[in-house]
């Protein structure tokens, strides 16, 4: 096999921080044509994205991955670019998440097409530059151009961080659902002394702030814990102590279970809305949706991942719908999704770093995992 090490650390040093390339999608694209992969590149909108196929029929077993990483930001006490080694680490700005599993899964897929020159299934890897930025261009436009090309997956495995502390415990099933609301309240600017003359949005929309804060939106469902919501920024922009302003906004993120739906919580917000609103004062929402939730359910490829899994590090793996988003949410619309991936306590912070054990570990995973898939253990 292939080391997935010295990969990780030639794509740490590849300085993609979203949405550049910086050398990595162009590396990888070279190590898997020169290993008999049909690549190619699904660019749009000035993102860099790949996708490879091993194999022309039977079963195609997908993987989806970013190279793009978050910014570097402060606090680091070594150079995010240059893949140290310390004390059994590697560190580097996306050593968590999510460089060192997409070299864990190259290496374990070239390993597996060279013991397989005439394979009775099909691998497909799928590698954007945009899961960190705004997930517009990346994963949804390469999967955009599979249903184009009648290119489909049966089942796809994304290597985001799972694992909250140690390798092995947990794997996601699904992922809650992630929306936010801007809310902007109108009225009329005026002096604070003559408080009749003008139409002072703060009341309402605090009003409304309150009881979205206070909305217990559900007592969670089988599968998700209760949703949350969260105001996270008022704003007048009123310096003055004696105005009374003529617009004010909020904005609200909502993390939600599949017990809503982004349309019913816009109805239910709506509605909140006509019940807070005040003569003189309009309130308006908009809504950006990251994501609507989803569960897959267990099936024979979520068995064979948690025994392999379990099989190689003498853990076995909960199946959780915790955490934020991920391009999961996008793949899921063609085929089921399960996500595997490392211990995820570094990701977006200084020093950002990986147990090199770690990485060989998920990559013996994941070629185990290939072959198990098409040996007929999974459905």
């Amino acid at each position: 096999m292939p080391d997935p090490v010295d990969l990780t650390a030639a794509l740490l040093r590849c300085p993609s921080v979203t949405p550049e390339e910086g050398g990595a999608i162009v590396m990888l694209e070279g190590m898997l044509s020169a290993a008999g992969f049909a690549c190619t590149r699904v660019d749009r909108g000035g993102v860099s994205n790949l996708h490879a196929r091993y194999g022309t029929g039977g079963k195609v077993l997908g993987f989806n991955g970013h190279t793009d990483v978050v910014p570097v930001g402060e606090g680091w006490t070594v150079e995010p670019f240059r893949a140290e080694i310390r004390d059994g680490k590697m560190f580097g700005r996306g050593a968590c998440d999510m460089k060192s599993a997409v070299a864990a899964w190259v290496c374990a897929a070239i390993d597996w097409a060279q013991d397989n020159p005439a394979p009775d299934g099909s691998l497909a890897i799928l590698i954007t530059g945009d899961e960190e930025g705004p997930g517009v261009d990346g994963t949804d436009a390469i999967l955009e151009w599979m249903e184009a090309k009648g290119e489909g997956m049966d089942h796809c495995l994304v290597g985001e961080p799972t694992c909250p502390e140690r390798m092995g415990e947990m794997m996601k099933i699904g992922r809650r659902g992630s929306m936010t609301l801007y809310l902007t309240a109108t009225g009329a600017q005026g002096h604070a002394a003559y408080p009749h003359r003008a139409r002072n949005p703060l009341p309402p929309l605090i009003s409304l702030l309150n009881r979205l804060a206070t909305w217990r939106m559900d007592e969670g469902t089988e599968a998700f814990d209760p949703s949350t919501l969260a105001v996270t920024t008022v704003d007048t922009g009123n310096p003055a102590n004696n105005v009374i302003p003529g617009k004010a906004t909020a904005t609200v993120n909502i993390r939600f279970n599949d017990a809503h739906s982004s349309d019913s919580i816009k109805s239910s917000v709506r509605t909140m809305i006509a019940e807070t609103a005040v003569e003189g004062v309009t309130l308006e929402m908009d809504a950006k949706v990251s994501g609507e939730s989803f569960v897959t359910e267990p099936d024979g490829f979520t068995d064979l991942l948690r025994g392999v899994v379990k099989a190689e590090t003498g853990v076995e793996p909960v199946l959780s719908t915790s955490g934020g988003t991920s391009d999961a949410r996008f793949i899921r619309r063609i085929c089921p999704v399960v996500e595997f991936g490392l211990v995820g306590q570094s990701m977006h912070k200084a020093d950002e770093h990986v147990i090199i054990e770690d990485i060989r570990a998920l990559s013996r995973i994941y070629r185990r995992v290939i072959d198990g898939y098409f040996t007929n253990q999974a459905s």
